[in-house]
């Protein structure tokens, strides 16, 4: 596909999202039906989608409009890049600009705008962030890096960076943690690489494998809210035998396959099941969120968030803590983490725990920006006492 090809493809793409379709069902539908684009074709037009998404306001208002086209025009310009090297009507190309498409737009002025957010969003940074607001919010719109977890079980960093490097993969150490390799050149090649493949590396952020790290001691562990399960192949390889559990029971289906490879045993106990499962050294809920740190790697979520919602997402986390804790041990650990940088979702709930329950003690509690380095993430440690 030439530029302009693919330029007109991420076109057609937002205007289904406009539309209502998410992101990820107008991504699959196109590719079902553009079989002649190459991998590297479909790669970049998901990168112009999903860069439009995370510039979502500003975009248009340098476009001068809310369809596909008007975004992609604000999207390139946005970028520096020259829209009349993409709208040349050649072949697949989009139609060249007209004279009212070259007059229109102009730079964003608002803060919503130029932060990329709903505007009641903007507000609630600017009160629960302060100066790390603007940081925060310009961070989001930025492509996040793509992470590896070396596992310490199987191998070490040095030598699996050495790899990968065999196999076309570059890294470079991650500051935020000493199991952090963050890829520098080669991530579409991860999928096939035996170092992935075999289990001495898997995918994941910075920010929680530096939570993960933080957790003292070993024993039992309950991941009460596992999801796909990097959290239990995370604790696996830290020593603590791991028992995953989550609401959902499918979005657990690859973790026996990703444990296998790690060389770890991780049980897995479903929501019936998990009543009977005993008292765990370490419970760790990493509850239902905003998502607010992880934006940049979904943005759809920022704009489909409200602030009923957000007020949804409170109670609910506030339910999964009040039911996680009769899995607790007395003298045992209560992990509560989130991929939230709002306060509310964060110290805000831990406040809200203490003051509903006695007995329990807030032992540390950390925050992690989003960056070069990771996603926003928070992390609190509570001890039974």
């Amino acid at each position: 596909m030439t530029p302009g090809a693919r330029v007109a493809a991420a076109i057609e793409i937002l205007d289904s999202i406009n539309d209502g379709q998410p992101a990820e069902a107008a991504l699959t539908r196109w590719a079902r039906g553009s079989r002649f684009a190459g991998s590297g074709d479909r790669a970049a037009v998901r990168d112009f989608v999903y860069d439009a998404l995370r510039h979502w306001r500003s975009d248009a208002v340098r476009g001068g409009g809310t369809s596909g086209r008007a975004r992609m025009i604000g999207r390139l310009r946005g970028a520096d890049l020259e829209c009349e090297t993409f709208f040349n009507g050649v072949g697949h190309s989009p139609e060249p600009l007209s004279e009212q498409e070259t007059s229109a737009g102009q730079a964003p002025e608002t803060t919503g705008d130029l932060w990329n957010l709903p505007d009641w969003l903007v507000e609630t940074f600017k009160s629960s962030l302060g100066d790390a607001a603007e940081a925060t919010a310009l961070a989001l719109t930025q492509r996040a890096p793509v992470t590896l977890r070396v596992n310490t079980t199987r191998t070490d960093r040095d030598a699996v960076q050495a790899q990968l490097r065999s196999e076309g993969v570059e890294t470079v150490p991650n500051r935020r943690a000493p199991t952090a390799l963050t890829v520098t050149e080669g991530p579409r090649r991860l999928r096939n690489a035996s170092s992935y493949l075999t289990g001495l590396v898997e995918m994941q952020d910075a920010s929680s494998q530096a939570a993960i790290l933080g957790i003292s001691g070993t024993g039992r562990a309950l991941d009460y809210c596992a999801g796909g399960g990097g959290k239990s192949l995370a604790l696996a390889a830290l020593g603590w035998t791991v028992t995953a559990h989550d609401i959902d029971e499918g979005r657990m289906r690859d973790l026996p396959v990703r444990a296998t490879r790690g060389g770890h045993d991780i049980k897995q106990c479903s929501p019936d099941n998990v009543g009977t499962a005993g008292l765990f050294d370490l419970v760790l809920c990493d509850a239902p969120c905003s998502g607010a740190g992880t934006w940049r790697r979904a943005p759809e979520a920022k704009w489909a968030l409200t602030p009923d919602r957000l007020d949804a997402l409170f109670a609910l986390q506030a339910d999964v803590l009040d039911a996680a804790i009769k899995h607790v041990e007395p003298g045992g650990q209560l992990v509560y983490a989130t991929c939230s940088v709002l306060p509310r979702e964060n110290m805000g709930q831990v406040n809200a725990f203490l003051t509903r329950h006695d007995g329990w003690r807030l032992v540390r509690s950390e925050i992690w920006s989003v960056d070069a380095s990771g996603d926003g993430f928070f992390v609190a440690v509570l001890s039974k006492t």
